[in-house]
């Protein structure tokens, strides 16, 4: 079953992190120094929030977490067929986890991410640069869209 995924960025974790908790009702699975992540089943979702240097304040990028390799292929097929640009990342560490990912834009500039967690990590990882997706009809100034390398989404 597909989960969700949510990436906010703030700019007072210790504050985001008290007011999703009492949103959600229930404390973060994963907390570090600049990042938290909140694996809910009612509703259905992997949100995460993180407070890094230049990264995007509010929504960040959104995605759809698979459960198994064969519901990651059926989500890059559904990628594929979108008929846009897609960078496959493959496997990589992110947001304190391995993965194998995928990632689109939408025609207004929006980052999706598709991807299945594979283990965790001690590091957050690093932010592949996702400049190429946004195209001639993306929204230049949409908060998703990252402007530079540096201002790229800090993923998951």
């Amino acid at each position: 079953m597909k989960r969700f995924h949510l990436h906010v960025g703030v700019t007072d974790l210790d504050a985001s992190i008290a007011f999703y908790t009492h949103l959600f009702g229930a404390a973060p699975s994963v907390v570090k120094a600049d990042y938290a992540k909140w694996m809910l089943e009612d509703p259905r979702i992997n949100f995460a929030i993180s407070m890094r240097e230049g990264a995007t304040k509010g929504i960040e990028h959104v995605g759809l977490q698979v459960e198994d390799e064969g519901e990651l292929a059926e989500v890059y097929a559904r990628l594929k067929a979108a008929d846009r640009p897609v960078l496959e990342e493959g496997a990589t560490t992110c947001c304190y986890a391995k993965s194998e990912k995928s990632w689109i834009a939408d025609p207004d500039g929006v980052v999706w991410e598709a991807f299945l967690t594979t283990g965790g990590s001690t590091t957050y990882g690093g932010s592949p640069d996702l400049e190429q997706l946004a195209n001639a009809d993306a929204a230049a100034g949409a908060c998703c869209v990252p402007q530079s390398a540096a201002a790229a989404p800090s993923c998951c």
